[in-house]
């Protein structure tokens, strides 16, 4: 198990500080100069440096000296002494022979509060275009690994950057998508209209992303196999040796490196194919947008409620109440009871005459015979004595009966996905004779793929409410008519090219196109 960082105690003390905005905008001003290669200023530069980054207000150059040793203090700046310069008085050697750098550990902290305040100004996101990304870089990485020749080992360097920044950024967008997700869940007192529009366009969004994820990471495990089966210690030894990483004395540069491409490396597994045979994470993804989406309904169900109940139930006794003391008489208040509650001492309209068949239905009540009443109703409002309670009754057979007509449907609902199943394009006269069920399955599926907008290319796609059957759907160019028969009759329409098949498992017995 990972062991969370230990961060050194000094190391963000400059942002609590009551001078905590000139000691951040004196390190913000050391990593803009380190920027444009400009190292160890001294403090005249320093506060020139302080005005181009947007600090106007005056310093004196006590305040500055105090702050510079403070942070040097700290371990974020070193101190440097010019011996090369020239002086012309004891003063001028006091004052700009001490000149400042940024440490490793100043550099760590400036980039940490630049890290802090982008993530709080970002928004997450779910970008179907860092997936496409991803199995792309990879696809690239077992092209190139295919390739032996050593010249091509500073590309799979940067093939690997470029996968692992994706992904990094993918796990980011997603982890602060998710967060900001919640929030808006749990957000009260939002305007109606305002919470109906973001609920809208919130589900749109994660019903798009949802609808390929599936295909997508499954291109991105099948990508990952093929990377590994070069075997990964190959390609972090050949992106090594193209990574270029300094050699000095007394730092070991190449284990930390390799440590960390194993890491990056792990995590991509446990995302989309996990070694130990687990669920990848990026199915978590498609579970927690799925779950969002009823949530947001939810919630838009209860505002609505809410927002219809224009008072409480306290407000409502109260106005109640203030009805009955202007009532006129007593006679007024019990029919405003009777009117508020609908309670009243005769509990026995419900009970009828024991042969009904001998009351005709149009016989008013008043004119009916009269019904007895048990003497338990009134006082104790039921009309006879409570006896046995009654066996349960065994719905064994009942569950097996609705168990072996739910297992039929089933088989025949994959009955006809399998009957329908390609292994390619074709055309509906292709077909032949249809079952009934399979003829309906077909019908379904061309209505969801004509319900879709066609792209670029004429095609239009559909998927299933369950998510596993997709169709592909083209008209047809020569304007050929298809006609499909079924034991119930005959179908006739335009011979569309199609292409279906189920999402996550190949078909064993698919009708091959031209068959």
């Amino acid at each position: 198990m990972a062991q969370p960082p230990r961060v050194p105690p000094e190391m963000f003390r400059f942002t609590s500080t009551e001078r905590a905005d000139l000691h951040t905008a004196v390190l913000h001003a050391f990593a803009e100069a380190g920027e444009r290669l400009e190292t160890a200023p001294a403090v005249e530069e320093v506060r020139e440096r302080l005005r181009a980054t947007g600090w106007y207000a005056p310093v004196s150059e006590q305040d500055l000296a105090a702050t510079l040793k403070q942070l040097a203090g700290w371990g974020l700046l070193d101190v440097i002494f010019d011996h090369g310069g020239s002086f012309a008085t004891a003063e001028e050697y006091e004052r700009r022979n001490l000149r400042y750098a940024l440490t490793r550990r100043g550099e760590a902290a400036v980039a940490g509060v630049r890290h802090a305040m982008a993530m709080l100004a970002s928004g997450g996101a779910l970008r179907a275009a860092s997936l496409d990304a991803i199995a792309e870089r990879l696809e690239e990485l077992d092209g190139l690994l295919r390739d032996p020749d050593p010249g091509r080992d500073r590309r799979i360097f940067a093939c690997l950057r470029e996968l692992e920044e994706h992904f990094d950024g993918l796990r980011g967008d997603v982890r602060r998508f998710n967060g900001e997700l919640q929030r808006l869940l749990r957000a009260e007192g939002a305007d109606l209209a305002t919470f109906h529009e973001v609920k809208a366009a919130t589900v749109a969004y994660l019903q798009e992303f949802v609808t390929r994820l599936e295909q997508r990471g499954e291109r991105i495990a099948a990508a990952l196999e093929a990377v590994a089966g070069h075997d990964v210690e190959v390609l972090r030894a050949r992106a090594l040796g193209g990574a270029d990483l300094p050699r000095w004395p007394g730092t070991d540069h190449v284990a930390p490196w390799l440590a960390a491409r194993a890491e990056r490396w792990e995590g991509l597994r446990a995302w989309f194919a996990p070694e130990d045979g687990s669920e990848p994470r990026v199915r978590r993804v498609h579970d927690v947008a799925r779950r969002a989406i009823v949530s947001l309904l939810e919630v838009l169900d209860r505002v609505c409620e809410a927002r219809r109940r224009s008072s409480s139930a306290a407000a409502d006794f109260r106005t109640l109440a203030r009805w009955f003391a202007a009532a006129p008489g007593e006679d007024d208040a019990h029919r405003l009871w009777d009117a508020a509650f609908g309670l009243g001492s005769a509990r026995h309209a419900h009970l009828g005459h024991a042969d009904a068949e001998l009351v005709p239905a149009g016989v008013p009540w008043a004119e009916a015979a009269p019904v007895e009443v048990s003497a338990l109703l009134r006082s104790r409002g039921r009309t006879e004595r409570m006896g046995r309670t009654g066996k349960v009754r065994d719905v064994a057979a009942l569950k097996a009966a609705r168990r072996e007509r739910a297992e039929k449907e089933r088989a025949e609902l994959e009955a006809a996905r399998a009957a329908l199943a390609t292994t390619g394009p074709l055309r509906l006269s292709q077909l032949g004779q249809l079952g009934h069920d399979t003829f309906g399955r077909l019908l379904d599926l061309l209505g969801r793929a004509l319900a879709e907008r066609p792209d670029s290319t004429g095609f239009r796609r559909a998927v299933t409410s369950d998510g596993r059957v997709e169709i592909v759907l083209r008209a047809p160019d020569d304007g050929a008519v298809a006609v499909l028969r079924t034991p119930e009759g005959w179908f006739r329409g335009p011979d569309f090219l199609i292409d279906v098949r189920t999402l996550g498992e190949p078909w064993a017995h698919g009708r091959a196109a031209g068959a």
